[in-house]
């Protein structure tokens, strides 16, 4: 059985962000995934909240795919958040409707992985500052899985670059059809670490 995969993207300026341009272009073309531009379907950040809980209803796995700006998301991911998700549907009292379905980030961030520490230059891990996410997750009894991270778009190379969007793409195509364990992927900090060392065994075997 396959999974549907839901892709909430929120850029501001998708026009001119060429490594999201590189990420959306290995998204595997399957009818399992949607791709949901939020900027480009809402400009007026007028959320059409009954449509999105339909599509929200309609997959199992969520992505929320964003620059970390600020060490957060784009404004309308936060609006979305906000309004789509209420009470009493997504949480509180009788707000099971999103029970046990998936959820994860992919992000594009500036600086390094090693500046995300308590030592480095940002001072917190990217899982520490993704903290609310996850929270608004776990009260939607939702299954948070560690982030697929595209690091220091600013300094590494276009081959790296390529080579990340291509294990995103790899990454949700295993997920579409089920080739994946929670457990195993809740074992690595992100979710990088996990596809990649999949291909590997794999290419081995």
């Amino acid at each position: 059985m396959s999974n549907k995969i839901l892709i909430l993207f929120a850029h501001p300026r998708f026009e001119s962000s060429a490594n999201n341009s590189l990420l959306v272009k290995h998204i595997p073309d399957l009818p399992e995934i949607t791709f949901h531009d939020l900027y480009e379907r809402y400009p007026d950040f007028n959320i059409d909240i009954e449509y999105e809980k339909k599509l929200l209803s309609d997959h199992q796995i969520i992505v929320w795919h964003h620059p970390f700006y600020w060490y957060s998301a784009p404004p309308i991911l936060k609006q979305w958040i906000d309004l789509v998700l209420e009470f009493g549907w997504a949480y509180g009292p009788g707000g099971d409707a999103l029970d046990g379905k998936i959820i994860f980030h992919c992000l594009t961030v500036g600086g390094p992985q090693s500046a995300y520490n308590r030592e480095g230059y940002n001072r917190f891990t990217l899982m520490e500052l993704l903290s609310p996410f996850y929270q608004t997750a776990y009260l939607c009894k939702m299954v948070w899985l560690p982030p697929f991270t595209m690091h220091g778009t600013h300094r590494i190379s276009t081959e790296e670059k390529i080579r990340t969007a291509q294990y995103y793409g790899t990454l949700l195509g295993m997920m579409v059809r089920g080739e994946f364990s929670v457990n195993e992927i809740k074992k690595f900090t992100y979710m990088n670490e996990w596809i990649i060392s999949v291909t590997a065994k794999i290419s081995a075997s």
